[in-house]
C-alpha cells in the first residue's frame, strides 16, 4: 500500500497550491481520507478529512474557509486546494487513510500514511 503526496512548493502569502494524493496497491473504497501537516518542532496537525462519497468533510479551525478537500474515487486520489495561503501554513503535508467510515481528526485514527510534501509560504 502506497500513498504518494505531491504538489507542494514555494508560494508567496496570499497564493494558492493544490496538493494531490494518489493511492496504489489497494483500493480505499468506502474509507475516509485526510490531510495532516507538521511544521518543524510542532506536532502533526489535522487539516481536513473527507468521507468515501465526498458528501461529508471536516476542516481544522486554522484552514476553514481557505482550504477545500476533494477526492476522485475513480482515480483513487484525493486533493487539497489551498487558497489565501499564510506563512503559518508552512509545513510538510501528509495524506492518510482511515479504515473507518466517519470523519476523525486524530492521527491515531489513520492507518496508512504518505511520505509528505513540503509547502513553504513566504511573507
Amino acid at each position: 500500500v502506497q500513498l504518494q503526496a505531491s504538489g507542494g512548493g514555494l508560494v508567496q502569502a496570499g497564493g494558492s497550491l493544490r496538493l494531490s494524493c494518489a493511492a496504489s496497491g489497494r483500493t480505499f473504497s468506502g474509507y475516509t481520507m485526510g490531510w495532516f501537516r507538521q511544521a518543524p518542532g510542532k506536532e502533526r496537525e489535522f487539516v481536513a478529512a473527507i468521507t468515501w462519497s465526498g458528501s461529508l468533510t471536516s476542516y481544522g479551525d486554522s484552514v476553514k474557509g481557505r482550504f477545500t478537500i476533494s477526492r476522485d474515487n475513480g482515480k483513487n486520489s484525493m486533493y487539497l486546494q489551498m487558497n489565501s495561503l499564510k506563512p503559518e501554513d508552512t509545513a510538510v503535508y501528509y495524506c492518510a487513510v482511515d479504515l473507518g467510515i466517519v470523519l476523525r481528526s486524530t492521527t491515531r485514527a489513520y492507518e496508512y500514511w504518505g511520505q509528505g510534501t513540503q509547502v513553504t509560504v513566504s511573507s
